[in-house]
């Protein structure tokens, strides 16, 4: 079996988390093998470290699924797809925490591998974000760099939006699988974004968005772009997760000054208090990918 299939297959598996797929792809990364024979469960339970409680989960749904081709084509459907020993894989995420050891795809991957600016902000935005966006992204910064978000309500919708309107490309990462789109209103946006740009999802088509997904989803955002901005959030926001991610994987993070009594500017403030460069202007941005 090559061992890109043997990875679809690990990551389909229930019972074992994102860390624990990452832990067993560095143990066999090790072999430089192309090809596997499926190592033995008990194997990959120590190696993946999986808890207890998890274990008869887990056991089941791997020898099922390397035993049932048929099984594994049904789940991902038509879906394209890239493993991280595939030389495709975007060599930056590929260097950051715990990346996806799959990633289904719908567009242009080579986008993937550009620069790449991350835009996140507040679901419940003010217009103070719209009127961000709309100062900086047309010109340069929507010609020179793909803009980079989660296609969730409010800064990430319209960092996308603000993208294509200028004639530039964007990347959405979502929560969910390829055909379920989260929020709903957002499914014209995302079907646009499938067909002309790239839409990244490490959840098989039918997956529902759960809660840990939009963490998860926010390690991928982090670990793909060069920079991310964030332009409102609130004290301990998701915004933040993806900032403080982003400063693990060494990336520069930007903040858009707000309001010192604004909640909406809480976040952003605090960041740039703490290190985070303010952004002004797009040359503010264009500055970090100027080497």
């Amino acid at each position: 079996m090559l061992l890109r299939d043997f990875l679809l297959r690990l990551h389909l598996c229930k019972g074992i988390g994102i860390v624990g797929k990452y832990r067993i792809y560095e143990w066999l990364s090790q072999f430089q093998l192309k090809q596997i024979s499926a190592p033995a469960v008990e194997q990959l339970i120590k190696v993946g470290q999986i808890k207890a409680r998890n274990v008869t989960t887990f056991s089941s749904s791997y020898i099922q699924l390397m035993r049932n081709s048929n099984l594994v084509s049904k789940i991902i459907g038509n879906d394209q797809w890239v493993s991280l020993c595939d030389s495709m894989y975007p060599s930056a995420l590929k260097e950051s925490y715990a990346p996806p050891i799959i990633m289904f795809y719908r567009g242009n991957l080579s986008l993937a591998t550009g620069q790449l600016l991350g835009i996140v902000g507040a679901r419940d935005a003010s217009e103070y974000s719209f009127e961000i966006l709309k100062k900086l992204i047309p010109g340069e910064i929507s010609h020179r760099m793909t803009i980079v978000s989660g296609l969730a309500k409010g800064v990430d919708t319209w960092a996308h939006q603000c993208a294509i309107a200028n004639q530039g490309k964007t990347i959405a990462v979502i929560g969910t699988g390829l055909d379920i789109a989260y929020p709903a209103a957002n499914k014209y946006l995302q079907a646009q974004i499938g067909r002309n740009h790239l839409l990244i999802s490490e959840y098989p088509s039918g997956t529902k968005g759960f809660r840990n997904h939009f963490p998860e989803r926010n390690r991928i955002i982090a670990g793909l772009v060069q920079s991310l901005l964030v332009t409102e959030a609130k004290h301990h926001s998701g915004s933040l997760i993806t900032a403080n991610l982003a400063l693990q994987n060494n990336r520069n993070v930007l903040a858009v000054p707000g309001n010192i009594i604004d909640d909406l500017s809480v976040g952003t403030n605090e960041l740039i208090a703490a290190g985070a460069k303010p952004i002004l202007c797009a040359k503010d941005i264009l500055e970090e990918f100027i080497s």
